[in-house]
């Protein structure tokens, strides 16, 4: 790709994308202030961490930034091997962490981190340069559909064995999304359909406790002490806001009543703390930048970075619509957490450095830069 075609980054995206990392770091100090009190002695410890993993996270999107799209390709092979190496460096003693019963960390010294989350990000560049090598043999199925099978049951057995329901949900939906916009044939996506049908009751045979999941999802009322509870407190915290909320920094839920209220919880103490309009904001905010981030995908010079700008854009858009449908009791409970606000130092960094290859992608997108055309 010539030099000369390259044109400005796309601003409007980057002043989004700080809005709601902003955003998050301040509802985060809000929202972790009694659990970093409680365990730690310092109600700013979670934030502290956050800013840290923010700082660090912002050093990686001037990288991604500034760094042509396509060296990403090249290297695809290797940086999947590595992530791979990572997941399965969880499970060694003295290497992994395990934490409530999940092995998904790693800590080498002062460093702790979460492979799954990188997983994430390497895992789209490796299928976008394999979609885009595959090119029409993709509607075949022994060239295209059972390869892409494959390469996806082995990331997600990886993930799965941690366990980690909700990261092997994302993955999956970043990989049909790159499917789709690749050229998939309708009958390969039913029976992705079919076949993700069928791995769920698996999971619910193996793990009853999902199960329970989906029936408080049909019955918020059901069992509000046991399991229940989690749900229910998200409902009313999100009811207690009402149009205008409590005040910043005044959540009654996060008192120990509602469960990981600085992770997958913290949507419910904004909108307790904040209302329904700034709900609605935040909102929008994930809309403008999902409008934002197909348009770059849609004006992308080739088929490599259109799957890999979709990809990222469909990352963030379904992950924060899983978790906020999760918390208004649209959707069942997975443990997603909001992107870019959620507690997750590993997340923020990881989804910060995605952002910066979807920014350099945006600088040779032959889209209009105006919003609505």
């Amino acid at each position: 790709m010539s030099r000369r075609l390259e044109k400005e980054q796309d601003y409007f995206l980057i002043a989004i994308i700080a809005i709601i990392v902003i955003f998050g770091l301040v509802m985060l100090s809000s929202a972790s202030s009694v659990e970093g009190f409680q365990k730690f002695g310092d109600p700013n410890h979670f934030v502290k961490n956050q800013l840290v993993a923010f700082v660090i996270g912002i050093f990686f999107f001037v990288i991604m930034s500034r760094t042509h799209y396509s060296v990403w390709q090249k290297f695809a092979f290797p940086i999947i091997i590595v992530t791979l190496v990572l997941l399965i460096s969880v499970f060694i003693p003295g290497m992994g962490a395990g934490l409530l019963g999940a092995n998904r960390w790693i800590k080498i010294g002062p460093i702790f981190f979460q492979p799954s989350e990188i997983a994430k990000l390497t895992f789209l560049i490796y299928l976008a340069t394999w979609l885009d090598k595959r090119g029409d043999k993709i509607k075949d199925f022994s060239a295209g559909f059972w390869p892409f099978i494959i390469i996806l049951a082995i990331m997600t057995t990886l993930i799965m064995s941690q366990p980690d329901l909700g990261t092997m949900t994302v993955i999956g939906i970043i990989a049909l999304s790159c499917y789709v916009v690749a050229g998939a044939p309708f009958l390969h996506l039913t029976l992705i359909g079919l076949g993700a049908g069928g791995l769920l009751a698996l999971l619910i045979r193996v793990a009853p406790y999902r199960l329970q999941r989906f029936t408080v999802f049909l019955n918020p009322e059901l069992d509000p002490q046991g399991i229940g509870y989690h749900i229910n407190q998200a409902l009313l915290a999100i009811g207690s806001g009402g149009l205008l909320g409590l005040g910043l920094g005044h959540s009654r839920q996060k008192f120990n009543y509602l469960p990981q209220a600085s992770s997958d919880s913290i949507f419910a103490v904004i909108a307790e703390e904040l209302g329904f309009i700034f709900v609605v904001i935040l909102i929008g905010l994930f809309l403008i930048f999902m409008f934002r981030g197909f348009k770059i995908a849609k004006g992308a010079p080739n088929n490599f970075a259109k799957i890999l700008a979709a990809g990222i854009t469909a990352w963030f858009t379904f992950q924060a619509m899983i978790n906020i449908g999760a918390m208004t009791g649209i959707l069942p409970l997975t443990g997603i957490p909001l992107p870019f606000i959620s507690q997750g130092g590993s997340s923020l960094v990881v989804s910060l450095a995605a952002i910066g290859i979807l920014v350099n992608i945006s600088k040779y997108s032959q889209e209009s830069r105006s919003f609505w055309t």
